[in-house]
């Protein structure tokens, strides 16, 4: 709330509001629009053919797992001869001068 004084001396409080709440409904309508357009005109589809639940046997005897079939793909891990280019790192030892620094005294 925003108090302000008028010439005659009385004071006239204002309440500002956000329009946050429509601007965000404004985004939100814009992208339903455009997904509407999108479906009528064919260049999005909902057209879902096909498919079945699996089959599982669900019966099980007191303590017992149920049966399930899995059809998976198996993972194989392993190794192969390949030739790569590796960096060679070498260091030397070789002598510069350095300078020094110190303090001397008077005496």
């Amino acid at each position: 709330m925003t108090e302000y004084r008028n010439a005659d001396g009385t004071t006239t409080y204002v309440e500002k509001r956000s329009n946050t709440g429509m601007v965000v409904g404004g985004i939100i309508l814009a992208i339903l629009i455009v997904i509407g357009v999108l479906f009528a005109t064919g260049f999005w589809s909902a057209d879902v053919k096909g498919g079945a639940l699996p089959k599982v046997n669900v019966s099980a005897k007191g303590g017992d797992l149920p049966d399930v079939d899995v059809h998976s793909k198996e993972v194989v891990v392993g190794t192969s001869k390949q030739t790569v280019t590796v960096p060679k790192v070498e260091t030397k030892k070789t002598s510069i001068d350095v300078p020094t620094v110190g303090v001397k005294d008077d005496k």
